[in-house]
């Protein structure tokens, strides 16, 4: 892999472990409607309202300004370089700010309205993508993946090497399923961005790298000839899954995955500011992206390195979408109204409840203590096993270069946080939880507030 944002996150690189992969299987199609999948349709766009103060929605303001505090702090320090966040309750934006610069080296202020790198804060935009058309009957989550892409019919579970070190398999105990893509447990593996198995690093050797993909066609031929890292449904391993989700996105829709994201859900919900890539006509609303050398002193990342204008023209289901926080708010907003946003629905009620629900399979771990995963975002289910102050039921999704979000139904309200710092500091995202929930002033009733919202 190239240096760049993806390569620095994983270190130097390793080298590789060339297994021999499954004989490519040949890739058929199933038959498809050619029709189209009906957009939701498009709405003025309408302005998110404000409160008349943060007291007016359940918040301090006296109490948020520790908040201010706190990321002036970090960006005096050099720690950051500038961060914007947004906090919205009872369908209300409460507090939003722009913090330090857009630029060290200018030192051109960050503005509310900069767009940012996502980066994995577009899963849970893939994953809204594919239930759109799961609630137009296009598929059951218990479907075998194979029924849709007949190229992983043959997969089989990596049970080590022979002495020539080609990779030994055996037959799965059973199918990996869509809801098992969902949720990171079908056996897929991620190329070594987090863990160095053998079989991430028979991804790298592939060239399944987001770089050097041409397509998500070309990913699913490669990724389909690997073997699975483990069997499906017993293990939750961060992987290429929402890539794949992605894939079914197209062969569902018949429309590429970008355009089905831009008419069914960036255009409904008057999302203007949220891209693909880093289109040219708005690469000077970007911040600099930065990492810390030995010292700690913050690192710009050059042009060069900078892989977001690579999925201008190659968008992805796991990475690639571009936003600000006003039009990332939308989104979550929409997920904390149940799938409606200003009179137009995006999802039903209860696909957003299957969403932010707990949908591991009984006995498989998480990552972290206190949560578990749905189909695309964490979920907080135990806040003292966790750590950290929230709601039971919170759900949402940080991104690589250190911005995160949170839905709290419990609560009423949508926290977001911004900025372009990698890898992600996660210290950095679990105190802006903490200082976003000691300001609450309200006990919890949020849920039948988000309820007299639905139409």
């Amino acid at each position: 892999m190239n240096e760049s944002m993806f390569a620095r996150v994983v270190g130097p690189a390793l080298q590789a472990i060339r297994l021999a992969a499954y004989a490519a299987l040949a890739v058929s199609s199933m038959a498809v409607s050619s029709m189209a999948a009906a957009a939701a349709p498009a709405a003025r766009v309408v302005a998110l309202p404000r409160a008349a103060s943060p007291e007016s929605v359940g918040l301090s303001s006296e109490r948020l300004r520790r908040l201010d505090r706190w990321m002036e702090g970090e960006i005096a320090a050099g720690r950051k370089s500038g961060v914007v966040v947004l906090i919205a309750r009872h369908g209300k934006i409460a507090w939003e700010k722009a913090y330090g610069v857009s630029d060290v080296a200018s030192r051109a202020p960050l503005r509310p309205d900069a767009m940012f790198r996502l980066f994995s804060m577009t899963k849970p935009i893939t994953s809204v993508a594919l239930l759109t058309l799961y609630e137009q009957g296009k598929f059951q989550l218990t479907d075998p993946l194979e029924r849709f892409i007949p190229a992983f019919s043959g997969a089989g579970v990596y049970a080590g090497a022979d002495s020539n070190g080609h990779p030994l398999v055996t037959p799965p105990k059973r199918k990996p399923t869509i809801q098992d893509v969902f949720r990171h447990t079908a056996g897929f593996a991620y190329s070594a961005y987090f863990e160095n198995t053998p079989v991430d690093l028979a991804y790298k050797a592939a060239g399944i790298d987001y770089q050097k993909l041409d397509s998500l066609d070309e990913l699913v031929s490669k990724l389909s000839a690997m073997p699975l890292l483990y069997e499906p449904g017993e293990r939750w391993v961060y992987s290429w899954s929402h890539d794949v989700l992605a894939y079914l996105v197209e062969q569902l829709s018949g429309q590429r995955f970008d355009e089905y994201c831009r008419r069914t859900i960036f255009e409904p919900l008057g999302m203007r500011d949220t891209v693909f890539g880093m289109p040219q006509e708005r690469a000077n609303r970007f911040p600099t992206a930065y990492r810390t050398d030995a010292a700690g002193a913050l690192v710009a990342y050059t042009r060069e390195e900078d892989v977001y204008p690579h999925f201008t023209t190659h968008p992805f289901g796991g990475v690639s979408v571009a936003s600000t926080a006003e039009d990332y708010l939308r989104f979550a907003q929409m997920l904390l109204n149940g799938g409606e946003l200003n009179g137009v629905r995006i999802l039903g009620p209860k696909t957003v409840e299957l969403l932010g629900s707990d949908n591991l399979p009984p006995g498989t771990s998480y990552w972290a203590p206190g949560m578990r995963f749905g189909l695309g975002v964490s979920v907080l289910t135990d806040a003292p096993q966790a750590g950290i102050v929230g709601s039971k039921g919170q759900f949402g999704w940080p991104g690589l270069a250190s911005t995160w979000f949170a839905v709290d139904p419990a609560q009423d309200m949508v926290a977001i946080v911004m900025t372009q710092f990698v890898p992600r500091d996660v210290r950095f995202d679990d105190m802006f939880q903490t200082l976003v929930y000691q300001a609450l002033l309200e006990a919890p009733t949020g849920a039948a507030s988000a309820q007299q919202r639905r139409p």
